[in-house]
C-alpha cells in the first residue's frame, strides 16, 4: 500500500517536471500542458467520494488490485498518447483510478491492521504520498529529461503493476459493506462528526500548502536566495515530513487519533507562527531557518494518520471508505484554496505575510477539531485509544455507518 500511494501521488505531480517536453512534443503551450496537472487534481477530488460510494460494497483488495491495474493501463495510454486530448483523457482515467485506490488503501490499512497498530499502519500508507514529493517526483522528472517524457509514464505503469501484484498476494481480506440503499451508503455526508473533521482537513491543508507553495520565496526572504539553499530546504521538508507521517501514526496508537490530531494541529500552528516571527525578526541565520522548516514539515505531514483515524472512528467500518474519500476531497480542495489565497496574500501584502496567513488557517483548524476523544469504539464498546479492530470480516459486514 505504501508503494501504491507512492506511485499514484507521483503520477499527479510528476508531469510538472516534464511540462516543456510535453508541450513541445504535442505542439501545445506550456500553460495548456500545465492543465494536465490541474485536471488530475480536480478529477481526483471529485472522483474520490463518488467512486467510494460505488466501491464501498466490494472487497477492499478487489478495489485496490483492479484500481491499480486500470491505473497501469491509463498510464500506458498516456505514454502512447498521439495528441494532447488523448493524453488529457488518459490523465482523467488515471486520476479516477488513483482516487479509488487511495480511499481503499486508507480503509484497508485501518481495518486490516493488528490490534493497537492502526495509526502506525495509516502512517506507513501516508508516508508513501510524502515520499513521492522527494523521491518519486524528482526521479520521474529525471527519467523524462533523460529518456523523454513518455518514459516517465511507462515507469509509473511498471511500478503500479508491481504494487498491484504485491497487494494481490498480501492485502488482508477486508470485505466490503453489505448491500444497502444509496441513502445508507451516503451516511457520512450527513454525519456531523465526519463533516467536521473534513473541514478540519480542508483548513489544515489550506494553511500547510499555502506555506509550502511559497517556500522558495520565503526562504529567499529570510536567508537570501540560492539554488543550493532551496534544494537543501526541499530535501529537509521531505525527510522531516516522512518522519512526521511515520511517527504520528505511532502517536495516534498511543494517545488515540483525536488527541493526537489536536497535538499535531497545535504543533503545526506554532511552527507556522515561528516561521512568521522569523521573517519579521530580521534573523537571517540559515541554521535557524533549517530548524524552523524542519519543525513545520514534521507537523505538516503528520496530519493524515490521526485525521484519517478519527474519521474512520466517527464513520464506522461499513462507511469507512466513503468517509476517507470525503477527507481526501477536503485535502485537494484545500490545495486549490491555498493556491488562490496565497496569490492574494503575496499580491497585496507580500510573501512575508504568507506564514502568518497560514498560521491563522491552522489555528482555525485547531479550534474546530474535536477536543474530547470518542468514549466508545465503532460498535459502542469502550476503547482506550479511540480505535477498534475491524479486520474480522464478520464484524465489518452489515454494520451501519455514522
Amino acid at each position: 500500500m505504501f508503494l501504491a500511494l507512492l506511485v499514484t501521488a507521483t503520477d499527479e505531480f510528476v508531469i510538472a517536471g516534464v511540462l516543456p517536453a510535453v508541450a513541445d512534443d504535442l505542439e501545445v503551450s506550456v500553460a495548456a500542458a500545465g492543465q494536465l496537472v490541474t485536471v488530475f487534481a480536480v478529477v481526483y477530488a471529485v472522483g474520490a467520494p463518488t467512486l467510494s460510494v460505488v466501491c464501498e460494497r466490494f472487497a477492499k483488495r478487489t478495489v485496490l488490485v483492479v484500481g491499480l491495474l486500470l491505473f497501469v493501463l491509463a498510464n500506458a495510454a498516456a505514454a502512447l498518447a498521439p495528441g494532447y486530448w488523448f493524453l488529457m483523457g488518459a490523465r482523467v482515467a488515471a486520476a479516477l483510478c488513483a482516487a479509488a485506490v487511495a480511499s481503499a488503501a486508507f480503509a484497508t490499512a485501518a481495518a486490516g491492521a493488528p490490534d493497537g497498530a492502526q495509526g502506525r499502519y495509516l502512517g506507513v500508507v501516508t508516508a508513501g504520498m510524502t515520499a513521492a514529493l522527494f523521491s518519486g517526483v524528482p526521479l520521474g522528472s529525471w527519467l523524462g529529461g533523460a529518456f523523454g517524457w513518455r518514459a516517465t509514464f511507462w515507469t509509473i505503469a511498471a511500478v503500479g503493476a508491481v504494487a498491484a501484484a504485491g497487494l494481490l498476494a498480501t492485502a488482508p481480506p477486508v470485505p466490503g459493506g453489505a448491500p444497502a440503499p444509496l441513502r445508507e451508503r451516503l451516511a457520512p455526508l450527513r454525519n456531523r462528526s465526519v463533516l467536521r473533521l473534513v473541514t478540519v482537513t480542508f483548513l489544515a491543508a489550506s494553511g500547510g500548502l499555502l506555506f509550502y507553495t511559497y517556500l522558495g520565496p520565503y526562504t529567499s526572504k529570510v536567508a537570501g536566495g540560492s539554488y543550493g539553499l532551496l534544494s537543501f530546504v526541499l530535501f529537509l521538508v521531505g525527510a522531516s515530513g516522512l518522519a512526521g507521517a511515520l511517527l504520528s501514526g505511532r502517536a495516534a496508537d498511543a494517545w488515540g487519533p483525536q488527541r493526537s490530531l489536536r497535538r499535531v494541529l497545535a504543533g503545526h500552528a506554532i511552527a507556522l507562527a515561528l516561521a512568521a516571527g522569523l521573517v519579521f525578526s530580521g534573523i537571517g541565520d540559515r541554521y535557524v531557518l533549517a530548524v524552523v522548516i524542519a519543525c513545520w514539515a514534521f507537523f505538516a505531514w503528520a496530519l493524515t494518520p490521526p485525521v484519517q483515524g478519527s474519521i474512520l472512528t466517527a464513520a464506522g467500518p461499513s462507511a469507512g471508505m466513503t468517509a476517507v474519500s470525503l477527507n481526501i476531497s477536503g485535502l485537494y480542495l484545500g490545495t486549490g484554496f491555498a493556491a488562490a489565497t496565497g496569490g492574494a496574500v503575496v499580491g497585496t501584502l507580500g510573501v512575508a505575510y504568507v506564514p502568518l496567513a497560514a498560521a491563522a488557517l491552522m489555528a482555525c483548524a485547531f479550534l474546530l477539531s474535536p477536543s474530547v476523544p470518542h468514549a466508545h469504539g465503532l460498535k459502542g464498546k469502550p476503547v482506550a485509544k479511540g480505535y477498534e479492530r475491524i479486520s474480522d470480516p464478520g464484524k465489518a459486514v452489515g454494520r451501519g455507518g455514522g
